[in-house]
């Protein structure tokens, strides 16, 4: 028999699900007129699920920690495994192998970080209601719990913040599953050009993979107009009493 007959065309893991969804695991191979011995997958090294298509019956499962397979929908070239657990991340391998007399074996792998969603977007914290030119914006984001952290980003009027700004980002782990938020904070000066008619806007971006994107944006005031209201006040209320005082003290 030729050296190369059996084949592996492709092995699709999915890169990133979110936690409690399904996931399809991919296996196709080419058996180049072999016969099917077996078909075997394994996560992280570990067995857990068997296609021997002379066996009764064919299929054979072994219990393993965050799999659990959806028995129906499963076939020689695809496994589903349903609501997946933080517990289901790892590498997963499929293992094919032909029949005798060549008992060929090739197998491939992939990936899989199950992903556990943040309950809230980003918070901003630490910022002000106005600042002037010359002040220091010192701001933090602190994404919600999740698996893993979010990447955070900072916006200032729409345009990704200088990296000398930024200060972190810091990850802290809470609670028995491990959940992560993460901290980045946005410390610069105000000169004129981060005032757009007047107003400043922060952002901060949280993303996770391709499966999570949420923002929350600040707006800021300039304290620009400042010089009418105060200016009016302190004229209106304060030189009044002391010219009165003045008056009554000079009668007296």
């Amino acid at each position: 028999c030729s050296a190369i007959s059996l084949r592996m065309s492709e092995v699709r893991i999915p890169m990133h699900i979110v936690k409690g969804q399904e996931a399809r695991l991919e296996c196709h191979f080419d058996l180049e007129g072999e016969a099917l011995y077996s078909v075997k997958w394994y996560k992280d090294g570990s067995e857990f699920f068997r296609y021997v298509p002379r066996d009764q019956p064919p299929v054979q499962l072994f219990n393993l920690p965050g799999v659990s397979v959806e028995m129906l929908n499963s076939t020689p070239s695809q496994v589903i495994l349903k609501s997946v657990s933080l517990a289901s991340t790892g590498r997963y391998r499929c293992e094919v192998s032909a029949e005798a007399p060549s008992f060929q074996t090739v197998s491939d792998h992939g990936d899989m970080t199950i992903v556990a969603l943040p309950e809230d977007g980003p918070r901003i914290s630490g910022g002000r209601p106005r600042y002037q030119i010359g002040d220091i914006v010192s701001v933090n984001c602190t994404s919600g719990r999740s698996k893993p952290a979010a990447q955070l980003m900072w916006f200032i009027n729409g345009e990704q913040a200088n990296s000398s700004f930024l200060r972190g980002p810091e990850t802290v782990y809470t609670g028995r599953e491990g959940l992560e938020t993460s901290i980045l904070g946005l410390e610069f000066r105000v000169t004129p050009k981060h005032f757009h008619r007047g107003d400043m806007k922060l952002k901060c971006l949280a993303t996770i993979a391709t499966v999570y994107w949420k923002s929350n944006e600040e707006s800021v005031e300039g304290d620009k107009p400042q010089k009418a209201p105060v200016l009016e006040s302190r004229e209106s209320v304060a030189p009044s009493n002391t010219r009165a005082d003045r008056v009554q003290a000079n009668g007296g």
